[in-house]
């Protein structure tokens, strides 16, 4: 009995140590389809307040980029810290498992760490809308508990206004629909997600988490309530139109083929870039209900804040709608990382480039875990610690060309790397031909400076490095 008062004394001191000392969760927020036309990158018209809140409390990368232009490639590739070409996964078929069965998840290390891990709506691929409400293409050894939210933006498909008929995930399709918030996929998803921080609050559970919430807007159909379209009247918008001149020193390759939309209206642009923006506002405001959650719940002094999206959009920029090609507006996504940890950058803004297969190391990192052998990516830790830190001289994309194809019928790919001032570009090694802009001077990618005999010394560092690239990302 002469050692209770010793370790009561103990018990007392363990109890009322900081949540710092505990492990820190992880709290991942993507989105589908998101560029950066925010208000925390700079746009003079879209409402983010949120994601504005969120980069306040953390540091926002100018200068991201996705490895693959379209979803399941994309995806595929942040969540297992490996290259398109390492996946195998390099279009919206198939599954990476196919391929690298062994492969441990950024998830699933945290998962065989001691941390609760668990999905709510699109992390891994799925076919929006046709696959809202199931598993789409999930892998399973990642979590523990999944949830599949489905609202009314899946009930209301037949009033759904597309550019092809019957469909509304692969051409630009939108409604405005009466509505609540609470009543779309996402709304669900958000309401979902709180659910789970409260029920595995590390406090109840003596475990940490790794939470996944992944938005399906503003991916196509862009279905929203009224009152985010109110935000975007029509005649504020200044679609962007195509100079008669800006594809003639384009390689075919680098132009996706999609049906109509070269043939889009002023009042039609006008009306699908509305419900764009209204689109993103509705994910705004459910990742705002997630940061009140956090704050409520006491779990934002321990909890790592991600929030990225899978790729870029066009919104009629050389023409392009969508996505899936090669330039900037395709490549380059929104990352934040809000870090509540000593010496990490808080309300800050980084120009270094980074790329999305970077998110894996880092989180390891942070967490104190065993890095995979595996991952090809790279820490951004330096970053967070000195926004003007490097740790990359290029941002590595590629794509599949949907315009041309060989003559053995057999795929061949884009291949692309973003350096400070240059992007430099090949189709099928350059035998479709070779793209080279120079942000400095011509930010809109107006001039392919590629056949310029001035530019040859350039062009040939440029592939050196592009070649280089492409060699590690296969290794």
């Amino acid at each position: 009995m002469k050692h209770s008062l010793p370790l009561l004394l103990l018990a007392l001191c363990l109890s009322s140590l900081p949540a710092e000392t505990s492990p820190p969760n992880v709290f991942l927020i993507t989105t589908d389809d998101m560029n950066c036309d925010l208000a925390t990158y700079g746009h003079p018209l879209v409402n983010s307040p949120n994601l504005d809140r969120l980069a306040a409390r953390g540091l926002l990368f100018e200068r991201a980029y996705c490895q693959y232009p379209v979803c399941n490639p994309s995806r595929s590739s942040f969540m297992t810290g490996l290259y398109p070409e390492s996946t195998g996964i390099l279009s919206n078929a198939g599954h990476f498992r196919e391929n690298v069965p062994d492969v441990i998840t950024m998830p699933q290390l945290f998962r065989n760490n001691g941390y609760f891990a668990a999905r709510i709506g699109k992390i891994y691929h799925y076919g929006v809308p046709p696959d809202i409400g199931t598993d789409g293409k999930d892998d399973p050894p990642s979590w523990e508990v999944v949830r599949n939210p489905i609202g009314i933006d899946k009930a209301v498909e037949p009033e759904i206004k597309t550019l092809q008929e019957g469909k509304y995930g692969g051409t630009l399709s939108w409604l405005n629909v009466p509505s609540k918030d609470e009543d779309h996929t996402d709304g669900i998803g958000a309401t979902q997600a709180i659910d789970l921080l409260e029920t595995h609050h590390p406090g109840k559970t003596g475990k940490p988490f790794f939470i996944a919430m992944g938005f399906y807007r503003p991916h196509t159909p862009f279905v929203a309530p009224p009152h985010y379209f109110d935000l975007y009247p029509t005649d504020k918008i200044e679609p962007v139109l195509l100079d008669p001149e800006d594809r003639d020193d384009i390689p075919t390759a680098a132009l996706p083929d999609r049906p109509h939309q070269l043939e889009l209206t002023i009042d039609q642009r006008k009306e699908i870039i509305q419900a764009y923006y209204a689109s993103i506002s509705l994910v705004d405001t459910q990742v705002g209900r997630l940061l009140d959650a956090l704050d409520r719940l006491d779990l934002t002094e321990n909890t790592i804040v991600v929030f990225l999206s899978d790729h870029g959009y066009h919104l009629g920029h050389h023409g392009l709608w969508q996505k899936s090609d090669l330039f900037e507006g395709s490549t380059r996504v929104p990352l934040i990382f809000s870090v509540p940890m000593p010496g990490m950058a808080k309300g800050e803004t980084t120009q270094s480039l980074v790329e999305l297969t970077d998110v894996y190391p880092t989180l390891v990192e942070l967490c104190g875990l065993p890095r995979p052998d595996h991952l090809q990516g790279v820490s951004l830790v330096p970053i967070l610690e000195n926004p003007l830190a490097t740790v990359r001289d290029s941002a590595y994309s590629v794509t599949e060309s949907r315009t041309v194809k060989r003559e053995d019928k057999s795929k061949f790919l884009g291949r692309t790397i973003r350096t400070d001032r240059y992007r430099y570009t090949e189709w099928d090694d350059g035998e479709f031909g070779t793209e080279l802009y120079d942000y400095e001077n011509d930010p809109e990618e107006f001039t392919n400076l590629a056949p310029n005999p001035e530019k040859a010394a350039l062009v040939k560092k440029l592939q050196q490095q592009l070649r280089a690239r492409k060699k590690d990302s296969s290794s």
